[in-house]
């Protein structure tokens, strides 16, 4: 699961959006009627049934965002939404066509009540596919163990974000950390975040500069004026802090996390490592289906992010979520590699050597953490490739 929210901050930061994005929120089942009706068909018919579950299941992480566009895109149309349960369930297609088994995906974070994605799958067997990323897998190899099959995004879009009029020549995190600790400042972040302990570990940021009292809301970066840093994503507010939070209205720079050693795999599709002999005939059909859905949403994600938008929505849990942010998102998954073929020739692949890098890291770390991480613990525990078709990439 991601560190605490996202975008928290768009919840408590405008008003009147939050207003527009939850009015249409309530209970109970509904029909979303916001996917195509009667999509066109785009290649021969798959067949799902007698080798997938009849309903395939994927416990997501955080709430409907275009970062999960890859597994929304899979939804056929007139899709059921649960607002009660944060589910939405519709025939899983693929290529323009239902393919004998249903698709649902529930929403986590707060609908899960923050639990890890690794502890509800333990927890739920109806789970098929949950959202883990590398370095939860590593915390919880040993008692929660889970394999990712697909990673639908290369590179993790965590960054720390400043203000760039008050810090003009900082442009990594280690000029960040050296900044803030001459002018006073703090970076502001969710507490017990992992990669902040690798950060501090590896010299990037002095221990003094740290603030783990984050919580999701723009108020105190706002009120700081520029002097302090913050944690945040990429995908969501660079766009979100310039365009919807009024009282700041301004351009952000920021360093992907990633760019400095610590890169899990973000919200792999992973399954029980029990599991993973049983589900194999299905996931040989199934990935290569996931792959050319993350394909087809990063060209052409206008209808799937108004879907999302819609079960934003529909779900009415305080989490505010508009299309423009969407559209950001995916420009910025193109823009800095989040989403890329990675030098493969194809989507979704997991590299050994930079899992069995990260291990090395964050094993220690979450060892003196109260972290379960298998001893022994290496790359093939924790990914495969296996499943992959290597013809269905981006081509980028």
């Amino acid at each position: 699961m991601r560190t605490r929210p996202r975008t928290a901050a768009v919840t408590l930061s405008v008003a009147t959006l939050a207003v527009a994005l939850t009015a249409c929120g309530g209970s109970g089942s509904a029909d979303a009627g916001a996917a195509p009706a009667a999509p066109t068909p785009t290649g021969p018919a798959i067949d799902l049934a007698g080798v997938c579950p009849a309903t395939v299941v994927v416990q997501t992480d955080w709430n409907p965002e275009a970062d999960h566009g890859h597994v929304y895109q899979l939804l056929g149309p007139n899709p059921a939404i649960d607002a009660s349960q944060k589910s939405v369930t519709s025939d899983l297609y693929a290529n323009g066509r239902p393919t004998g088994v249903k698709l649902q995906v529930r929403a986590g974070g707060p609908a899960i009540g923050f639990s890890k994605v690794s502890a509800q799958m333990n927890q739920d067997k109806s789970i098929t596919l949950g959202y883990v990323s590398t370095d939860e897998a590593i915390q919880f190899s040993g008692d929660m163990p889970t394999t990712a099959v697909f990673a639908e995004n290369d590179k993790s879009p965590m960054m720390i974000m400043w203000d760039p009029k008050t810090y003009p020549d900082v442009t990594t995190i280690k000029d960040l950390g050296t900044r803030l600790q001459a002018n006073g400042g703090v970076v502001r972040y969710f507490n017990g975040a992992a990669y902040m302990s690798y950060l501090t570990g590896a010299g990037y940021l002095p221990a003094g500069v740290l603030d783990g009292s984050y919580d999701g809301a723009p108020a105190k970066f706002v009120t700081a004026k520029g002097k302090d840093a913050q944690q945040g994503f990429a995908t969501a507010e660079p766009y979100v802090y310039q365009n919807e939070i009024a009282a700041w209205g301004k351009p952000l720079k920021f360093q992907l996390v990633a760019d400095t050693g610590w890169s899990p795999y973000p919200e792999t599709m992973s399954v029980r490592t029990a599991d993973l002999a049983s589900l194999s005939p299905c996931l040989k059909k199934l990935v290569p289906v996931m792959q050319q859905a993350d394909v087809d949403f990063v060209k052409n994600p206008a209808a799937t992010n108004d879907l999302i938008v819609k079960l934003v929505q529909a779900y009415n849990n305080g989490w505010t979520y508009d299309a423009a942010v969407g559209k950001a998102a995916v420009a910025q998954m193109k823009d800095l590699k989040i989403a890329t073929d990675a030098g493969n020739g194809h989507v979704g692949a997991m590299d050994d050597k930079r899992v069995s890098d990260l291990i090395k890291t964050a094993a220690p770390i979450f060892g003196k953490s109260g972290g379960h991480v298998k001893d022994g613990l290496t790359a093939t525990d924790l990914v495969t490739n296996q499943f992959l078709d290597p013809k269905i990439g981006f081509g980028w």
